[in-house]
């Protein structure tokens, strides 16, 4: 019994738009009856984690296309014991999905997380908790059992781990505030770093700072000595007191500002090496020595009695204000003041770090002190009602509370406080404040402003002791992102068969055209306008993010293929337009699953069923699989036919909806009964004139994607008549070159489909002699292998079939073998070639080439046989190489 295939799922996927763990989970060492011993199992499994017979909220469905079996309730239990022992350490989810495979007691199994370790981890201690339920009931041999830990360590480490990797407090309410209104986030490393946005809208955020916060102003209120000076030059009320060297010297100027005083290191921050109200030498000796330990330099201020209030400002605005108190018990005069801090600490919203709204009371040195002054030590038991302080500061990260007082300050402290802030240049601050009453202004009652903070913690304006709970992350987000703002670019996502990568791009092409800077990923790298900033298969979602987080991306358009799909689910929460371009024969089937084109329908229908309820979904009206997506497109759909007849398109036209197909050689766009013409074939390169049928697809899906932006049609039609099919626009996807007198076309065609629409398009050209360079990928179908080969002898009168170093899990000779097999069942090819690696067998073919040929390359290592064929035919005597005139009109092509 193992799991195998674990994965994480960090985007919308094929279970669900949460983050899921997927894994294969195999149970075949497991023997159980059904129904009675799967009875046993499930009451045993209750037993060893009782929350299971309360745990309601989690929605476990099970798929399975057999008779109902007893192995697979074993996997709803691991499931549901996943998503259990999550929820019962805090980090609550709901969504679990079992699968049963083909193969008996093989399942593929989903749950959603939160963070990823934590369900990474749950998923262990599932299957340990279920290995332990089979074992007691003798279902299961070879566990050893006392290794297994009691559910109930499980929850607790499970818990620890969930408080010191999730988003603190502050930030987790920033991020909650921009995900209320439409803004996506990300989370840039395992500490605070978030972005906000997408490209060029974006903002960062560490904690409750924001990549607005000035550096100068941090370093400001980090020296608190400069700080007080500059209050103090805009009229300010702030304690006396100056810097010392030493611990007579604090004593020394104690005596000179007058006691009670406060000591504090010049640089601190969270109320570290904070005392306050101290009145005696031995009191100021010991609290040097403490802030000597958070900061070399040390401050000795006027104690002003009073309050401990913060207040919080953002953009210059009052948004919150709190009276923390320091942390504190009450007696009962029968526990001790340890048993008594023991118990307050068992209050759930009290934690460790900072994860949690208040923090656990320590008992240190510096708590005993302060027992000590008041006649204490943690073992003494206090009176009923006596109340007993552990600090002298109201810091919660040192323990304190606090109560919100927002509405009771005055316009005249609020307005302090902002000169304050305003004259340090933050633009997000926590600012303490002592006064008798908040109420009144400053300077009647002796009040000051005793410390500037950046990057406050919000903790006690989220979740006060007492009061009422403010807004705050919604007013730092309101700060970055206007009204009606949501931090995003343009975003389209192409998936399909065959045409992903031109549509792709032609989209991009579009944009440059407007302007824009044009983020842009697929299977030849990962590119910033024109610059490529990666190279190889680049069109997963790890390069989606990529784009999506560079500064300088205006638009991005983002080839999606299926195995980044279900590798780990999209780079992004939902796009402005998705793209099928179709779902062809034999690709990528009986692999990670997908059996039947259907399947593979279901992967790609991810960006679809990922669309803005605003945006659209342009959808091939010719393909049933890819025409059934419209019914999961939360926006509207588009979609698209070579003939403006198709029943499809009709049918929806008649609807009101929005079409776009050709007619007489034209693009023509239509809603309704409205119809219009965008631009003629004849002036569209990509196409040949409107002869390229696959061109003209990707042509009209490019233009129903850039409508559905709100793309004038005068841009359309002027980029479309800009962008053609070369080497450099849009390398191996028919780059058409002429050379002594024969035609060369290579292109990235690699299975099926793609070699019928090949044909179909060389049809359409002049030329003598058929040849063609090919392989077939080793980890095709036996069947798909074949089926191509058997459609290019029926297409070609030459092949040069060579096999690729890496063989992609086959035996040397294997791809060979059948492609030879698939061969001989075409009915027109007369001459096969065989050799081993791509460059050779190009040359081979080239090497045969003769005036009135069509050869046609199939690039694998798409860069490298570029160049090959370049630096071959510049290389022919008396040659003249060039790229084909695609401005032809239609009739020299027939001629």
């Amino acid at each position: 019994m193992e799991l195998a295939n674990v994965r994480a799922l960090r985007g919308p996927n094929v279970w669900s738009q949460a983050t899921v763990i997927e894994a294969t989970l195999d149970l075949r060492p497991v023997t159980m009856q059904f129904p009675l011993e799967l009875a046993k199992f499930r009451g045993r499994l209750t037993q060893l984690f009782p929350a299971l017979a309360t745990d309601d909220d989690a929605e476990v469905l099970a798929d399975t296309q057999q008779e109902r079996s007893a192995l697979l309730g074993v996997a709803e239990a691991v499931v549901r014991a996943a998503v259990g022992l999550q929820n019962a350490a805090g980090s609550l989810v709901s969504l679990g999905r079992v699968v049963e495979s083909k193969e008996s007691g093989l399942f593929r199994i989903a749950f959603e997380y939160r963070e990823e370790d934590v369900g990474r981890r749950a998923l262990k201690d599932a299957l340990a908790l279920t290995q332990r339920a089979l074992a007691a009931e003798g279902m299961l041999a070879g566990i050893a059992v006392a290794e297994i830990p009691a559910s109930s360590q499980m929850v607790d480490e499970l818990r620890s781990l969930d408080q010191q990797i999730r988003l603190g407090p502050s930030t987790n309410s920033i991020v909650q505030a921009a995900v209320a209104r439409g803004i996506p986030y990300r989370r840039l490393n395992t500490r605070s770093l978030v972005q906000l946005g997408y490209g060029s809208k974006q903002h960062r955020i560490l904690a409750a700072e924001t990549d607005r916060t000035s550096a100068v102003a941090e370093a400001i209120v980090q020296d608190k000595e400069l700080t007080k000076n500059l209050l103090e030059a805009v009229g300010v009320p702030v304690p006396k007191g100056r810097q010392v060297t030493d611990a007579e010297d604090a004593w020394a100027a104690a005596l000179e500002i007058g006691l009670p005083v406060v000591i504090k290191p010049k640089d601190g921050n969270q109320g570290r090496g904070v005392a306050v109200n101290l009145s005696t030498h031995e009191q100021v000796l010991s609290a040097f020595a403490a802030a000597r330990e958070e900061g070399r330099e040390i401050l000795v201020e006027k104690f002003a009695p009073g309050g401990d209030y913060r207040l919080l400002i953002i953009g210059y605005k009052l948004v919150a204000a709190a009276r923390r108190e320091p942390p504190q018990v009450v007696g009962d005069g029968r526990h001790s003041i340890r048993e008594l801090v023991r118990e307050v600490n068992l209050d759930p919203r009290r934690g460790e770090d900072h994860a949690t709204p208040l923090s656990k009371i320590p008992i240190d040195d510096i708590a005993c002190a302060v027992l000590a002054d008041q006649g204490l030590i943690p073992e003494s038991v206090p009176a009923a009602g006596q109340l007993v302080l552990l600090r002298r500061n109201a810091n919660l990260s040192t323990g304190g509370s606090a109560a919100d007082v927002t509405e009771l300050v005055h316009p005249e402290v609020a307005a302090r406080v902002i000169d304050a802030v305003r004259m340090v240049g933050l633009d997000i601050a926590g600012v303490d404040v002592v006064a008798t009453d908040i109420s009144r202004p400053l300077e009647q009652q002796g009040g000051v402003i005793v410390e500037i903070n950046a990057a406050p913690g919000l903790r006690m304006h989220l979740q006060p002791s007492a009061g009422q709970p403010r807004a705050v992350g919604e007013a730092i987000v309101a700060t970055m992102f206007p009204p009606g703002d949501n931090g995003r670019v343009p975003i389209v996502a192409v998936t399909g068969t065959n045409g992903k990568t031109t549509t792709t791009r032609l989209m991009a092409h579009i944009f440059r055209h407007l302007g824009k800077c044009v983020g842009m990923t697929c299977t030849d790298g990962v590119y910033i306008d024109d610059r490529r900033i990666d190279t190889g298969d680049c069109s997963g979602p790890r390069s989606a993010r990529t784009v999506l987080s560079n500064p300088t991306v205006e638009a991005a358009v983002l080839e999606t293929a299926r195995g980044g799909m279900l590798r780990e689910g999209l780079g992004f929460d939902r796009c402005d337009v998705a793209i099928v371009t179709n779902i062809g024969e034999g690709d990528h089937l009986g692999m990670a699953g997908i059996e039947t084109a259907e399947q593979l329908g279901r992967v790609k229908r991810i960006i679809v069923e990922n669309v803005s309820p605003e945006g659209h979904a342009v959808l091939n009206a010719e393909d049933p699989i890819t025409l059934a997506m419209a019914d999961y497109c939360p926006g509207k759909v588009i979609l698209f036919a070579k003939s403006g007849d198709h029943p499809a398109l009709r049918a929806h036209l008649a609807k009101g909806g929005k079409a776009v197909y050709t007619h007489q050689n034209w693009l023509m766009a239509a809603e309704g009964t409205w119809s219009a013409r965008v631009a003629s074939l004849e002036n569209v390169p990509l196409t040949f004139s409107g002869l390229i049928g696959f061109q003209v697809e990707n042509t009209l899906a490019t233009l129903a994607a850039a409508w559905g932006l709100g793309i004038p049609f005068e841009s359309i039609r002027a980029a479309l008549e800009t962008f053609s099919s070369d080497i450099r626009k849009a390398p191996a996807r028919f780059n058409v070159l002429e050379a002594a007198g024969a035609t060369l076309i290579i292109d990235y065609g690699h299975n099926s489909s793609a070699i019928v629409a090949l044909i179909e398009a060389i049809n359409q050209l002049p030329h003598g002699r058929r040849r063609i360079v090919y392989t077939a990928a080793g980890d095709r179908r036996d069947e798909d292998i074949v089926r191509q080969a058997e459609l290019i002898a029926s297409g070609f009168d030459e092949i040069v079939i060579y096999e690729d170093q890496c063989t992609r899990g086959r035996a040397d000779g294997e791809v060979i073998r059948l492609m030879r097999q698939g061969l001989s069942l075409g009915g027109r090819l007369s001459s096969i070639l065989e050799t081993r690696g791509e460059m050779i067998a190009i040359e081979m073919c080239l090497e045969r080439m003769e005036p009135g040929d069509l050869i046609l390359i199939q690039a694998d290592q798409v860069d490298e046989a570029i160049q090959f064929v370049q630096s071959y035919i510049s290389k022919l005597p008396l040659a003249v190489a060039t790229q084909a005139n695609p401005h032809r009109s239609r009739k020299s092509f027939e001629e």
